[in-house]
C-alpha cells in the first residue's frame, strides 16, 4: 500500500482543535456548565486515536466493505433511541452506555458517507439510478427527522452534495429544489413543534421575543460585538462567564471564542474552515474514482454545512437549529466521529490510486 502524505489537512484540523480546546476551557468557567468538560474534551481527543488508527491500518477497500455492517448498526442504534433514548434538551436521541452518553446520529452520518458512495459508484444512468440511494437515505432520514430537525437538515445537505457529484441532470436538481421549496412551507414547517418553528424564524427579528426565543441569539450577538477588534483576552469574557450566553460550550461556542478573541480571532476561524473545505474539495478533484469523489462530497456537505449553520446562527444570520460547530464545540460523540470522518477522508485520499480489490 503506497502512502502519500499531505500535511495541509492535519495542520488545519489541529489548529481548529486548539481553538476548540481554548473555547471549551473558557466556557467551563460559566455558571451551569460542568467544570469537567475540558477534561472530557481531552478524553474525546484521546479516544479518536483508536478509530483513526484502525482506518489507517484497514485502508480504503476494507473500509468500503464494512459499509453495510456499519450502516445497519447505525440504523439499529438510531431506532433504539425511540425506546431507550435519554432526553437531552427536549430531544430523546441520546443513548447512555454506563458513564458514556452517545448520540447515534453521529455514527449514522459516517455510515451514510460510506454507504451512499458504495451504491452510487456507477454514476447516474437514468431514473433507476435513484432507487438504491433513496433506499439507503430515506430510512436514516425518517428516523432522525422525527426527533432532531437540525440533524435531519445535516443529512439532507449531505445527500444533496452527494447527488450533485453523482452527475444528476440539472433539470432534476432544479426539480428537487422546487419540491423542497414548496414542501417546506406547506408540509414540513406546519408540522413542526411550536418551539421548533420559533427557533427557525426568530433570527429574522429576535427582539420581537427578546426574553423568550430571541434571548439566545441576542446574547450571542452582544457577546460577539463586545469582543471588538482584538477581543477581551483568553478567559476574560464577561458575557459567557456571567451566564448571559446560553450553551456557551456547544451551540454558541463561536460567540464564546469571538468575545475573547475579537474580530481577528473570528475571521481566523472562518479562514480555517475555508481552508478545510478547500482542502477537502481539492482531495475530491484529485481522486480519479467517482466512488471516492462521492465520499468527499458527503464529508464536505456535513462539515461545511454544520460550520456555516452554527456560525450563521450565532451571528443571527441563519436559523437556530442546535447544530454544533465541528471540532470546536464540546461533545465527545461529535468530536470523535468528526475526527473519524476526517481520518476516513485522509485514508481514502492516500489510497486513491491503489487498485480496487
Amino acid at each position: 500500500m503506497s502512502v502519500r502524505f499531505d500535511l495541509r489537512l492535519p495542520v488545519i484540523v489541529a489548529a481548529l482543535l486548539v481553538v476548540g480546546l481554548m473555547t471549551v476551557s473558557t466556557a467551563a468557567l460559566a455558571p451551569r456548565v460542568s467544570p469537567g468538560i475540558f477534561q472530557k474534551q481531552l478524553l474525546g481527543l484521546g479516544l479518536s486515536v483508536l478509530p483513526i488508527a484502525l482506518l489507517w491500518w484497514a485502508g480504503r477497500d476494507r473500509i468500503y466493505r464494512t459499509a453495510p455492517i456499519l450502516y445497519g448498526l447505525a440504523l439499529l442504534l438510531q431506532a433504539s433511541t425511540f425506546v431507550i433514548g435519554k432526553d437531552v434538551n427536549g430531544q430523546q436521541n441520546w443513548l447512555v452506555l454506563g458513564p458514556v452518553q452517545f448520540q447515534p446520529l453521529e455514527l449514522l452520518k459516517l455510515a451514510l458517507i460510506l454507504m451512499l458512495p458504495l451504491v452510487m459508484r456507477e454514476g447516474y444512468k437514468g431514473l433507476r439510478s435513484y432507487a438504491a440511494p433513496l433506499a439507503v437515505f430515506l430510512p436514516a432520514f425518517g428516523l432522525v427527522v422525527v426527533q432532531d430537525f437540525g440533524g435531519a437538515m445535516v443529512l439532507g445537505v449531505m445527500f444533496l452534495a452527494i447527488l450533485l457529484v453523482f452527475r444528476m441532470p440539472l433539470l432534476h436538481v432544479l426539480g428537487l429544489l422546487l419540491v423542497v421549496g414548496v414542501a417546506y412551507p406547506t408540509v414540513i414547517f406546519p408540522h413542526l413543534k411550536p418551539y421548533q418553528q420559533d427557533r427557525l424564524t426568530i433570527f429574522i427579528d429576535p427582539y420581537k421575543d427578546a426574553r423568550g426565543q430571541g434571548y439566545q441569539v441576542i446574547q450571542s450577538t452582544i457577546a460577539i460585538g463586545s469582543g471588538g477588534m482584538m477581543g477581551k483576552g483568553y478567559k476574560k469574557g464577561t458575557q459567557s462567564h456571567n451566564g448571559f450566553v446560553p450553551e456557551a460550550h456547544t451551540d454558541f461556542a463561536f460567540a464564546t471564542w469571538a468575545e475573547e478573541q475579537g474580530l481577528v480571532g473570528g475571521v481566523a476561524v472562518l479562514l480555517l474552515y475555508a481552508g478545510l473545505i478547500w482542502g477537502l474539495a481539492g482531495m475530491a478533484s484529485g481522486s480519479p474514482r467517482l466512488q471516492d469523489q462521492l465520499l468527499f462530497a458527503g464529508v464536505l456537505g456535513q462539515i461545511g454545512f454544520q460550520a456555516i449553520e452554527n456560525i450563521g446562527a450565532a451571528l443571527s444570520m441563519l436559523p437556530l437549529t442546535g447544530i454544533t460547530l465541528p471540532l470546536i464545540s464540546y461533545g465527545l460523540s461529535s468530536l470523535v466521529m468528526t475526527l473519524t470522518t476526517l481520518g476516513l477522508a485522509y485514508v481514502v485520499y492516500r489510497d486513491r490510486f491503489d487498485k480496487m480489490i
